[in-house]
């Protein structure tokens, strides 16, 4: 995969990381430790990871790279979310997240000062 791919990637998790610690109030580093953690630290991983994977719409492989996770585990995260969506509160809440991050333009050269 090419750096700017997997920069462009990283970049995107940390966005839906920092949403997701925003809504539901819990800390990135909590998010972000490479052990399992709380319950809490982990639904909002899992939350981030598909926000990754469905706002930006990434492959569960580039996904799951982007937050160090194996792509089983990516998919199993998507798996959990979708099964909370039956929740309307939450379901409403994934719904606004997902359109926040859909609404975030992409980098360009040309916003950093560089040439395309």
């Amino acid at each position: 995969m090419p750096a700017h791919t997997r920069a462009l990637d990283l970049a995107r998790a940390r966005l839906a990381q920092q949403a997701v610690s925003y809504a539901f109030d819990i800390a990135v580093d909590e998010m972000t430790s490479p052990t399992r953690g709380s319950a809490r630290a982990a639904l909002a991983r899992q939350i981030a990871i598909y926000l990754t994977h469905v706002a930006f719409e990434i492959s569960l492989a580039r996904t799951a790279e982007a937050f160090g996770r194996d792509r089983s585990t990516a998919a199993h995260a998507c798996h959990k979310v979708e099964d909370r969506r039956d929740d309307p509160a939450f379901d409403h809440c994934l719904d606004e997240l997902e359109a926040c991050l859909r609404s975030v333009p992409p980098p360009s050269p040309a916003r950093l000062g560089q040439a395309a």
